[in-house]
């Protein structure tokens, strides 16, 4: 029941009220302990005893503000100067600080009060814990619109997430032509090994995060000693639905789920640039590739040469250049068409490319 807008002062109308009301009923019962009338229905007996009920009110009403109101007053004094931080804050990362000692309260009692203060400070650990995320993602997609190539962009975004969650070691999984292969991998001893697992299909097939063994044999190196995880998180990298590859996180100790759901923040992130990234790498090469044998288009080829040209003559070394053609291929495509005379043209590149050395390049100067 409420009285004023003021709960103390309610309080103390309530406790001084009390007070007189025990002064009164006082002179009563000490009449049914057989005290004589003659002592007790005085005024001065009464009014000693009137005077006392509201000095007990008054005494627990200074009590109750000096252990009470302190308390309240240092959870207010908290929360209006949290109000002033968010207030005061240009961005969330501001914020990010906010679950330290000046922000929280100390939970020094097992009541209600103490509860309140529990309470305040865990929604202060959810705000600097929402804050913290999002000033990691805001950076994370920083780092991943700075970058277009495939395997510096792979490298960053594995080391920044390793980082993030604390795990030991990583890798990145992605698919091309029904195969897998490694853009890039951290702290995983022969990572090659990884891609043997029968079960990786499987993964990729069922599009949502896993606990799982990925390898038996999976071992991390951390500098001084290996040692197998306790605990491997798949995550598939999907774009608009459809699957580039997985995300493989190792770790010697729990991943809780809180840096799980962040990890699926950032990984929507991670999955444009990739598809980015492989886009990029994709027109690349269809700028300087010949789109039917894969070799180097005249185009590039020849800046190529200029370049090698350049440098055998400034270093006095020599460059060697050979130039073939396909004799009768016009009478290929006439008696069996085109189709087969592309055949041709793709095998022969082949051939060609196994036969270079490291350092050498073929180039498709012109039609065979």
């Amino acid at each position: 029941m409420r009285i004023t807008k003021n709960i103390f002062t309610d309080l103390a109308i309530f406790m001084i009220g009390f007070g007189l009301t025990v002064g009164i009923v006082f002179p009563f019962f000490m009449v049914a302990m057989k005290i004589p009338t003659s002592y007790i229905f005085t005024f001065g007996f009464i009014s000693s005893c009137i005077i006392a009920g509201v000095i007990v009110g008054a005494i627990n009403i200074i009590i109750a503000r000096s252990v009470v109101g302190r308390r309240i007053k240092v959870i207010s004094d908290k929360m209006h100067y949290i109000g002033e931080k968010i207030r005061g804050a240009k961005s969330l990362s501001d914020l990010q600080e906010c679950d330290s000692e000046e922000c929280r309260i100390v939970v020094d009692s097992e009541d209600e009060l103490g509860e309140s203060a529990q309470s305040f400070n865990t929604l202060l650990e959810a705000l600097s814990s929402a804050t913290k995320s999002d000033a990691a993602i805001r950076e994370f997609n920083t780092l991943m619109s700075s970058n277009l190539e495939l395997g510096s962009l792979a490298k960053g975004g594995l080391d920044y997430i390793l980082e993030y969650v604390k795990a030991d070691g990583g890798c990145i999984i992605l698919e091309k032509g029904g195969e897998f292969f490694i853009p890039y991998s951290y702290a995983i001893k022969e990572s090659a090994l990884v891609l043997k697992n029968e079960n990786l299909w499987k993964l990729f097939e069922k599009r949502k995060i896993e606990k799982v063994t990925i390898e038996t044999d999976l071992v991390l190196d951390a500098v001084v000693t290996s040692f197998k995880p306790k605990e491997v998180v798949v995550i598939p990298l999907l774009y608009k639905e459809v699957p580039l590859g997985l995300l493989i996180i190792a770790s010697s100790k729990e991943i809780d789920e809180r840096r799980i759901d962040l990890l699926e923040l950032l990984t929507q992130s991670f999955v444009i640039a990739l598809n980015n990234a492989i886009t990029y790498d994709q027109l690349q090469r269809l700028a300087a590739n010949d789109p039917l044998t894969g070799l180097y288009n005249r185009r590039f080829g020849l800046n190529r040469l200029s370049e090698e040209y350049s440098r055998s003559v400034r270093t006095k070394i020599p460059l060697g250049v050979l130039m073939f053609d396909i004799d009768h291929f016009k009478k290929v495509n006439d008696t069996y068409g085109h189709a087969v005379g592309d055949r041709v043209l793709v095998n022969i590149a082949k051939v060609a490319s196994m036969a270079c050395r490291k350092g050498d390049f073929v180039i498709r100067y012109g039609g065979e």
